[in-house]
């Protein structure tokens, strides 16, 4: 199962990792604690302008990457308001009770898990888990052996995607794709499983084979540095929080600051 998503490169992939990581958890703890809905929602809408801009993907790919974070948005928004607690009520029917207060922390919750999910789509799409791993044993140093370990397990995941397409071809080829759902959980479990610790013996082995250790000093293949990407990446982010709060007290959608 391969893959073949071509892409433009922009100033986001050419940030230092170590850097995006570090900036962007900082946002995703100011996000955290923030209880005005306004400031969300104009953080979502910078972080939805700067997903579809600046990380070089085709518009469908993005769509498509970004609409089950925007059904996650919908169900959560959607539980907080129908099923919420207030005292200003504005539709009851049955179960269902929307009132004001719970319409405004169900759009609350809805922005900031919509905030949460912009932050890691664009700093999956736009990060290489190579660069990443280097970039904190080089910048942030990380130790070599936990640093390769994650990058052997990210190489897994499509071999691992790639072996169950074989053995579910392999297993209708046979005829033997039918049954219950613990006969299928067993057949696909034990060929891949047994696959997966083939291929983790064997990076072991190859590991030790090119001499791998955690006690001498390493050298890397690549050198991952800083450069004025990284400055227009930290402006951006702070201005974008900045631009949020002060958009939120001149122009604010709702007249309500704190919905705790």
């Amino acid at each position: 199962m391969r893959w073949d998503i071509r892409y433009r490169e922009t100033w986001l992939h050419r940030t230092n990792p170590s850097l995006k990581l570090l900036v962007m958890t900082g946002v995703f703890i100011v996000v955290l604690f923030l209880h005005n809905p306004n400031v969300l929602i104009n953080l979502s809408i910078g972080l939805l302008l700067l997903l579809f801009i600046y990380t070089g993907y085709p518009l469908k790919y993005l769509v498509l990457f970004f609409l089950p974070f925007f059904v996650i948005f919908v169900s959560t928004a959607s539980s907080m308001t129908l099923f919420g607690q207030g005292t200003t009520t504005w539709v009851q029917w049955g179960l269902v009770h929307i009132t004001k207060e719970s319409f405004l922390r169900g759009m609350h919750l809805g922005f900031r898990a919509l905030t949460f999910a912009l932050l890691g789509l664009i700093f999956s799409l736009t990060t290489r888990p190579v660069y990443l791993f280097y970039s904190l044993m080089q910048q942030l140093k990380l130790k070599p052996k936990y640093a390769y370990s994650f990058l052997a397990g990210v190489r897994l995941i499509p071999i691992m995607l790639e072996e169950f397409q074989t053995v579910q071809n392999a297993l209708k080829v046979r005829g033997a794709d039918h049954g219950g759902v613990f006969k299928k959980v067993k057949r696909y479990a034990v060929p891949l499983l047994s696959q997966s610790i083939r291929r983790a013996q064997r990076i072991a082995v190859a590991m030790e084979a090119k001499r791998f250790s955690d006690t001498t000093k390493r050298t890397f293949y690549y050198h991952i540095g800083f450069s004025r990407y990284d400055v227009v990446f930290l402006v951006s982010l702070i201005g974008l929080v900045v631009l949020s709060y002060y958009m939120a007290t001149v122009f604010p959608y709702i007249p309500v600051t704190d919905v705790r």
